[in-house]
């Protein structure tokens, strides 16, 4: 997983010493896991203006600040913080909610070489699962792109959210709860596809 002690202490302490070299360390580290949120929260269209005005409040807020609170900084959690924020901010001041990339776009499927048709079953399983996660409330929609798409652990996802640990496990389980109501709902079938289809992505 990115955000390892090794890394985080490597890139804040890069950021204390040099703002402008050590925020290149950060993009660097922290791109990919950016953009996938993006993805996910602001649509195909609006990713890449979203993860790259994130990182432009990101690096303005760095230059107030004093070393201690560089150094103290986690910076995952607090780059997808600044991600859903500048999101809800485009929202309100568009006054629409974004469309959805389907979750599988941002992975390979797992396991060794499905055939064709296990792959084009699966595939139409995230697109569904893609707009079912489109309907849930923000705040659950949010928690479970993070936890299961993303693959942050919980500790992170209430960092993100700003809320205890046990409340981000309980929008967690709310949504993936809803997410299965829709999806049977939908599909008149068995809800074991709902965990496989949503496989969390490996880190960068």
């Amino acid at each position: 997983m990115a955000d390892t002690d090794q890394l985080t202490d490597a890139v804040v302490t890069r950021l204390a010493d040099d703002l402008d070299a050590g925020f290149v360390d950060l993009v660097r580290a922290y791109e990919k896991v950016v953009y996938s949120v993006a993805l996910r929260v602001g649509g195909p269209g609006d990713a890449e203006d979203l993860a790259a005005e994130a990182f432009l409040r990101a690096y303005r807020a760095l230059l107030g600040y004093d070393r201690d609170r560089i150094l103290a900084l986690r910076p995952r959690p607090w780059l997808l913080t600044i991600v859903l924020n500048t999101w809800r901010n485009s929202v309100r001041e568009a006054g629409r909610r974004p469309s959805q990339v389907p979750l599988g776009e941002a992975g390979d499927l797992p396991g060794g070489g499905p055939s064709v048709e296990e792959a084009a079953e699966r595939a139409e399983t995230r697109r569904d699962l893609a707009v079912l996660v489109a309907a849930l409330p923000t705040t659950q929609r949010v928690a479970v792109v993070l936890r299961h798409v993303v693959g942050l652990p919980i500790g992170e996802v209430a960092a993100v959210l700003g809320c205890p640990d046990g409340t981000a496990k309980s929008h967690v389980s709310r949504g993936l709860r809803r997410l299965r109501m829709l999806y049977l709902g939908r599909s008149g079938g068995v809800g074991d596809d709902v965990g496989s289809a949503l496989v969390p992505r490996r880190m960068p």
